[in-house]
């Protein structure tokens, strides 16, 4: 008797919400083919831009309103801007699906979308992205970890225009010299730079939290990469870990962020997971 071939899994329909420099990247990425997933719709503010785009597809799908995303996905990618988190994962936690989040610094405000997951039985994934080493930091954070610290140093237009800087009145066009324009707490730094530190809200929740992670942000006039280092010492561990990020297109966003989602999406669907 032949051994029984197992079932083949369908492909798990993927929403792509928000059309920007990670969204169009990864809407295209899963439209090239991507093992276990098949992209079924898009949501973009510039939905002409975006249908454009994605009639260039090999397999175009619609381009639709955040309301319209979870009836036609399995699951849903945000790519959007922090404020419209709630309309994105909502939907898709209250039936029991998952979100893979970018905006990770949002979770701080709508916290209660993991007591919704949690609720329901949805989950929230988050990427990465820009970072390095939350494997080992969610490792220490089995044991006890002292402290972790973040310095941040990027081109000055990968800031500006970001609300705290307009809030204290400051003014980094013009520099000729690296400035420290924060020195804080990773929840802090969320709120006064929502567009930049979704990596500092991230490595904050995988180790000791947004109160007790500080970072430090400095504007540089002579760098080209977005540069994080970190700092971690624990009782199982003392490292450190640097990065320094290609930009995209939108400079406050590295070109590994969306080949971070997309190697987090291959890690669900691998019969093989590399990593903790």
């Amino acid at each position: 008797m032949n051994a029984m071939s197992p079932p083949r899994r369908r492909p798990l329909r993927v929403a792509v919400a928000g059309f920007g420099a990670i969204g169009a990247k990864l809407a295209a990425t899963l439209d090239e083919g991507l093992s276990g997933y098949e992209l079924t719709a898009v949501s973009a503010r510039d939905k002409q831009r975006a249908g454009r785009q994605v009639a260039t597809f090999r397999n175009p799908v619609p381009v639709l309103d955040l309301h319209e995303l979870e009836p036609v996905a399995d699951l849903v990618v945000e790519c959007a801007p922090a404020a419209l988190l709630p309309a994105i994962a909502e939907p898709f936690l209250k039936v029991a699906k998952n979100v893979v989040l970018v905006s990770a610094g949002a979770l701080l405000s709508h916290d209660h979308l993991v007591r919704l997951a949690a609720q329901h039985g949805g989950q929230i994934i988050v990427p990465t992205g820009a970072l390095i080493g939350l494997d080992a930091v969610l490792a220490a954070a089995e044991g006890e970890i002292a402290s972790i610290r973040m310095v941040t140093r990027k081109p000055v237009r990968g800031l500006v225009g970001a609300p705290y800087l307009q809030e204290h009145g400051i003014c980094i066009e013009n520099i000729k010299e690296p400035v420290r324009i924060f020195n804080g707490t990773a929840r802090e730094a969320a709120v006064g730079f929502p567009a930049n530190l979704n990596v500092a809200v991230a490595l904050s929740l995988a180790g000791i939290g947004p109160d007790r992670t500080m970072l430090e942000i400095w504007a540089d006039p002579a760098i080209e990469r977005n540069t994080h280092r970190i700092e971690v010492e624990a009782d199982s561990a003392r490292f450190s870990m640097t990065i320094e990020n290609v930009p995209s297109e939108n400079p406050k966003t590295g070109r590994i962020t969306p080949l971070s989602v997309i190697a987090t999406l291959r890690k669900l669907a691998a019969p093989l997971r590399i990593g903790t």
